[in-house]
């Protein structure tokens, strides 16, 4: 039996957390800025509003990392939302049912916070996440998520 734990993300994981997050970015092929990671890493574990941050661990191996967004509230979903920002396993432990196991914690820790709905963005090019995601239950909406960047000042 696997044994996985979430250590909730301290600031002395923000090194490991920086490498983790380059993994995963030229994984998916998103621009890597180390400097502005950090930064954000260090907002996001200062703010516990911002949401929660867990390191995977395989027994103590760290394998990855999950962030939880916490900001969002719904008419529609009837309450508080919340959206899995990024989500992070190393190759070596995909398929051997981390992921799902990653999942039902954290509709576990949803339900402990009173939150109606987890939502989640995931590439078009890859498949096999959207098979993963469905197959814990995720729903293609049939809607895209949109997005505008606001730059601040403006």
């Amino acid at each position: 039996m696997i044994k996985v734990n979430f250590k909730p993300a301290t600031l002395s994981d923000r090194p490991l957390l920086v490498q983790l997050v380059q993994e995963y970015y030229e994984f998916d092929g998103h621009c890597f800025e180390p400097d502005i990671i950090h930064s954000l890493l260090t907002e996001i574990l200062q703010q516990p509003a911002c949401g929660s941050l867990w390191l995977i661990q395989l027994e103590t191996l760290p394998i990855g990392y999950v962030f939880l967004s916490l900001s969002g509230y719904s008419l529609e979903y009837r309450g508080r939302d919340a959206f899995v920002d990024e989500l992070y396993l190393r190759s070596d432990y995909r398929g051997q049912g981390i992921g799902r196991h990653t999942i039902e914690f954290l509709k576990q820790i949803c339900a402990i916070l009173g939150i109606k709905a987890l939502h989640l963005e995931v590439e078009r090019h890859n498949v096999h996440a959207q098979t993963f995601y469905r197959r814990v239950g995720f729903v293609d909406g049939d809607r895209y998520l949109m997005t505008q960047r606001i730059e601040s000042g403006q």
